[in-house]
């Protein structure tokens, strides 16, 4: 019974200590979040719970120089990520992000968003081999988009409606997402 026990208490000994060490701890994280993501949905608003999308002039830039008005995505099927390099969940659900940009980048407008220094989400899209176009706020969001957990994840349609409002890691490129966009591009 000692053996057995001292055998258990070590096994939960090393668990903890590879919980505790951050070269551990990440990837074991990003690992269960990834496997959330095949058994979270992302879920469509009720048409009378839904809120609309401010064109307020929020303003953005591209890790690629470029200047975005928010309001030249109205009229306009926009998907929103809020994410950093740092988060476990968001980098669990960064794969299907990429998938689904890479069938929907010439008809959805993608809006990968974060604050870290573009340095950072360079080496991070090359290490990953991502190539969506990454965002920082210059000025303040509309309301209906202010967020203060990530990831977060919106998908507005063409009259500026939020469709999807989802936190922590999804699969983004589920069917039931591609059906939501391609439903939301024939509109």
């Amino acid at each position: 019974m000692k053996a057995k026990l001292n055998k258990r208490n070590i096994f939960f000994l090393l668990i903890i200590i590879v919980l505790i060490i951050p070269q551990t701890r990440k990837p074991i994280q990003v690992t269960l979040h990834k496997g959330l993501t095949y058994i979270r949905q992302s879920t469509i608003i009720n048409k009378e719970d839904r809120s609309s999308v401010t064109y307020n002039g929020w303003q953005l830039k591209s890790d690629l120089n470029r200047s975005l008005d928010f309001s030249e995505t109205n009229d306009k099927v926009v998907l929103i990520n809020f994410w950093a390099t740092w988060c476990p969940p968001c980098i669990a659900e960064m794969p299907s992000l990429q998938l689904l940009y890479n069938d929907y980048k010439d008809k959805v407008v993608f809006l990968f968003i974060t604050n870290e220094d573009f340095d950072i989400t360079r080496k991070f899209k090359s290490k990953n081999k991502f190539d969506f176009e990454v965002y920082h706020p210059l000025n303040n969001m509309p309301e209906e988009l202010i967020t203060r957990s990530i990831p977060r994840t919106f998908i507005i349609n063409k009259t500026g409606e939020i469709i999807v409002d989802e936190s922590g890691a999804i699969n983004w490129n589920s069917d039931n997402v591609r059906k939501l966009i391609e439903g939301l591009l024939d509109m």
